[in-house]
């Protein structure tokens, strides 16, 4: 979709379609989201195949908000939406919303009832349910369908005028109460809604539906391919049946408001093509079940860095790149799927792998005390930034006398298999020499306050015995020249593969993960204090992290961690 072109069956349409000369070879796509909400993954991957298509076949993709429901819509989704396309690494050719058209799906709605095509409907929404009929029953007409075409226009007329309180009436489609699909069972086009719109105002009290607004929309704008997923199948048939009736094409009048307002383009007859949208397990993509995190504080807020939002994944410190690629390579089918989040964190990995250069930390601090240097001693080791990369240089780390260790980079009982440092024993320190623990200090209550060892300078860099083996390695922080730091510790929200199964009785927050977020105060060697927010660096033998776009700064550094080194759900 993006940096490599996967071929798949939408990409063969684009390609049939530009060889028979349908669309006059042009290719416009469109992601039209609902500002109701923050973007999740699963949107990334519409993202990803609307505008990766639209640049590879050198065609156009606009940002199309669908703001036909007013009153779940807000400002803040508005500007996220376009914040997270941006940071995808997408532009949009043209800025749109449903709502620039409204004064054209107004005139089209009169087209339709002028043409008998559709009627003003006066059964309440539960009376259109019990009429509209079963999967196995056909639905009954309702009583109102036979209006006239003036009366249903004047009705119409008066529905805009806001005469009517909400749910009074409908303008319904005249199509067949008899359809096997039952979306083309009169489906309603308007409803009246008396509340303000955060882009027209108070300037309307009726608002379209979206199977209506959506492919007039599509029309108006010049799109040839339109591209949903798999739930909006059922759909295709009213989605051209509206176009069919309407006939864009051959009617400017209907576009004249666009003309007007300098959005008027050349219309197109669109096809819409579906495919499966983007599962994946540890998590939930529902836009209300996430909202509802955020509005009862089980999360801390849209941008989490546990929540599968495109905000919460940024501040997690995932790479725009990873998700790309990730989407890249799962493909574009019509097969409903769910894919195993540790595949995300893998493209995670691979890209910062590559990318983010290295430093140490201390997460879980331990005093190590080298006993045979002067307790003034003060030096620098040379470290590189990147251990497969020379291009990222390298720096200068401090080094003393007194260090962090991870706590549990020593055993006073080691386990089998243990070769870290224990009593007796010898480890390496990273690029200083090795070292043998000779004391252990303990706290009244018995643990470890600190360990103390020798340095062997024979195996300091240069030195004859700076080859000689040993068979660990530990990784440290200059006690006296390090940063304290507040590190995050984000796990996977939920505990269960598949939070929304409630075969077991429990509902999806009841599998939330207690510990998804732990915060330690850690030690991170100095150079740490200058990253900037949003900068990603691999703590060395701990995991990647990145410093908290919100947070972060020099006074107090915050660091996020993004995914660990290594996948341990598959160790689990």
């Amino acid at each position: 979709m993006t940096e490599a072109t996967t071929s798949h069956f939408i990409h063969q349409i684009i390609v049939n379609d530009r060889a028979a000369g349908k669309h006059g070879g042009r290719v416009a796509t469109r992601f039209p989201p609902e500002p109701n909400g923050y973007l999740h993954l699963g949107h990334a991957k519409s993202i990803c195949l609307n505008f990766g298509l639209a640049r590879e076949f050198a065609g156009n993709c606009d940002l199309r908000y669908d703001d036909t429901n007013p009153a779940k819509e807000e400002q803040e989704y508005v500007d996220a939406i376009q914040n997270d396309v941006l940071w995808l690494g997408f532009e949009w050719n043209n800025l749109r919303h449903t709502s620039d058209y409204f004064e054209v799906l107004y005139l089209c709605a009169e087209k339709l009832v002028r043409d008998g095509k559709a009627f003003v409907c006066d059964l309440s929404a539960e009376e259109v349910r019990e009429y509209r009929g079963t999967l196995t029953a056909p639905g009954r007409n309702s009583p109102f369908r036979d209006r006239t075409p003036e009366e249903n226009l004047d009705l119409f007329r008066r529905m805009r005028a806001g005469e009517f309180a909400d749910g009074a009436r409908t303008l319904r489609a005249k199509i067949d109460m008899a359809s096997g699909n039952i979306n083309m069972r009169d489906p309603t086009i308007y409803r009246i809604r008396n509340v303000a719109h955060q882009n027209t105002g108070d300037a309307w009290k009726i608002y379209p539906m979206y199977d209506y607004a959506h492919c007039v929309s599509d029309a108006v704008e010049g799109i040839t391919h339109s591209l949903c997923t798999l739930e909006f199948e059922d759909h295709r048939p009213l989605y051209d049946w509206f176009l069919d009736q309407l006939d864009l094409m051959n009617h400017a009048e209907l576009i004249e408001p666009m003309r007007r307002a300098g959005l008027a383009g050349t219309p197109s007859r669109p096809q819409q093509i579906e495919f499966a949208r983007g599962n994946l397990d540890y998590t939930v993509m529902s836009k209300r079940k996430l909202m509802a995190l955020v509005n009862e504080n089980l999360v801390d807020g849209w941008d989490d860095p546990r929540m599968p939002t495109l905000a919460g994944v940024r501040r997690r410190g995932f790479p725009p790149a990873a998700i790309r690629a990730f989407w890249e390579r799962a493909g574009v089918t019509k097969q409903n799927s769910v894919i195993e989040f540790s595949v995300l964190e893998n493209s995670v990995r691979e890209v910062l792998d590559a990318s983010a250069p290295r430093r140490m930390a201390v997460l879980d601090p331990l005093k190590l005390v080298i006993t045979n240097l002067d307790e003034g001693h003060d030096e620098t080791i040379e470290f590189a930034n990147h251990p497969k990369n020379a291009d990222f240089g390298a720096r200068r780390v401090p080094f003393s006398r007194e260090l962090w260790i991870e706590r549990d980079d020593f055993a006073e009982v080691p386990p089998k298999g243990f070769h870290r440092l224990v009593p007796n024993g010898e480890v390496r320190l990273r690029n200083v020499g090795i070292v043998r623990c000779v004391d252990v200090v303990k706290n009244d209550d018995g643990s470890v306050r600190e360990v103390h060892c020798t340095l062997d300078p024979e195996t300091r860099h240069g030195m004859p015995g700076a080859d000689r083996k040993v068979k660990g390695t530990i990784h440290w922080v200059s006690a006296k020249h390090a940063i304290e730091a507040e590190v995050r510790l984000y796990d996977r929200l939920f505990m269960v593969a598949d939070p929304d199964d409630t075969s077991d009785g429990k509902t999806y927050a009841e599998h939330l993960n207690a510990d998804s977020k732990r915060v330690v105060r850690g030690f991170l060697e100095p150079l740490l204090a200058e990253a900037e927010p949003e900068a990603s660096v691999q703590f060395e033998r701990l995991g990647y992290f990145v410093a908290d776009r919100h947070d972060h700064s020099r006074a107090k550094p915050v660091f996020n961690r993004t995914v660990t080194l290594r996948d341990s759900y598959a160790t689990k």
